[in-house]
C-alpha cells in the first residue's frame, strides 16, 4: 500500500516536472488574456448600470413611482423657480400638423394639451427616451392613453388612442412607435390629445413642439413656475438673447390684465418693472419686461 503511494506522489511530480516550455508559454500568455477580460467585464458592469439608470429617468426629480394616477404628484413635490429641459434627441409624435384644438380654457374647463388630427390606426411615437409610466383606459376622459416619464425631466402624455403598443415599466427609445391614433374616451373624432408636463404641471406644448414645421421650437426650454402657457418667440412673449429675460410685445386688443393673465405675472409686477402705472396707455409693438 505505501509502495503505491509512493508511486502515485512520484508520477505527479514527474507531471510537474515534464511541464514543457510551449505550455508554460500558453500560462504566460493567458495573464493578460484575464486582465483584459476583466477590464471587458468593469466596461459591460457600467454600461448595465448606465442602462438601469436610464432605465429610471427623472429619478432626481420625481417623489415616487406611480401607476395609477396620471396627476399623482400634488403636494409631494417641491417645484423649482426655473428648470431648463433639454429637448434634443427628439420625434415628433406623429408627423401629422394639423392642430384642431389650442392649448387653454375650452367649454369651463382648462385644456392642459393640445389636439393633433390623426386617423385610425395612424402610427403614435414617443417624443423621448424613457419609461413608460401608464397604460390604462379613461372612459369619461383620455380614452386609452400612454404616460411616459422621460430622462430629460418631461412627462408626455397621448390620448384617445385605439391601440396602446407598449407596457407599464418598459423602457422606450426617442421615436419607438408606442401606439395607433383612434377616437377613445371623451372624443369627438379621431385625434391625438398631447400633453407635455414637468413634474405634473401642464406646459403648452406648442413651446416646445412645432407641429407645422415637424420640429422642436429650441434645443432647450426654460421652465418657469407659474410661466408655461403662452407661446414665446411668435411676436407675444420673447426673450433677450443670450438672457432669460423676459419680455412681452403689446398687441392689438391688449390691456395690463390680459397680459398679465397670458405671461403669469402681476400687474403690480409689470408696472414695477417697467416703471408705468395702472393708467399708463399701452402702444401697440410696445415692449414690456416680464422678468
Amino acid at each position: 500500500m505505501i509502495l503505491k503511494c509512493i508511486k502515485v506522489v512520484a508520477l505527479a511530480a514527474f507531471a510537474l516536472v515534464s511541464l514543457n516550455v510551449s505550455g508554460q508559454d500558453l500560462l504566460a500568455r493567458q495573464a493578460p488574456i484575464d486582465k483584459k477580460l476583466k477590464a471587458i467585464d468593469s466596461i459591460a458592469l457600467i454600461r448595465q448600470i448606465q442602462k438601469e439608470m436610464a432605465a429610471l429617468p427623472g429619478y432626481d426629480l420625481y417623489p415616487d413611482w406611480n401607476n395609477q394616477r396620471v396627476h399623482a404628484f400634488g403636494t409631494k413635490v417641491e417645484i423649482p423657480d426655473t428648470f431648463r429641459i433639454d429637448m434634443r434627441d427628439f420625434c415628433m409624435p406623429t408627423t401629422n400638423t394639423k392642430i384642431t384644438s389650442k392649448f387653454g380654457p375650452r367649454r369651463r374647463r382648462m385644456h392642459n394639451g393640445i389636439d393633433v388630427k390623426v386617423y385610425i390606426g395612424d402610427t403614435i411615437r414617443s417624443a423621448f427616451s424613457g419609461k413608460v409610466r401608464m397604460v390604462k383606459y379613461e372612459r369619461r376622459g383620455y380614452g386609452k392613453y400612454v404616460v411616459i416619464r422621460h430622462e430629460n425631466g418631461l412627462e408626455t402624455i397621448y390620448g384617445h388612442l385605439s391601440k396602446q403598443l407598449v407596457k407599464e415599466d418598459q423602457y422606450v427609445e426617442a421615436g419607438e412607435v408606442i401606439g395607433l391614433g383612434g377616437n377613445t374616451g371623451r372624443s369627438t373624432g379621431s385625434h391625438l390629445h398631447f400633453e407635455t408636463r414637468f413634474l405634473g404641471q401642464a406646459i403648452n406644448p406648442a413651446l416646445l413642439f412645432d407641429f407645422e414645421k415637424q420640429d422642436i421650437v429650441d434645443d432647450t426650454y426654460l421652465f418657469m413656475k407659474g410661466k408655461n402657457r403662452y407661446r414665446r418667440g411668435n411676436s407675444s412673449m420673447v426673450a433677450s438673447s443670450g438672457s432669460d429675460v423676459q419680455y412681452y410685445k403689446v398687441r392689438r386688443g391688449d390691456s395690463l390684465s390680459r397680459i398679465s393673465k397670458k405671461t403669469g405675472v402681476s400687474i403690480d409686477r409689470l408696472c414695477k418693472l417697467n416703471g408705468i402705472t395702472r393708467r399708463t396707455t399701452l402702444r401697440i409693438n410696445q415692449v414690456l419686461k416680464c422678468s
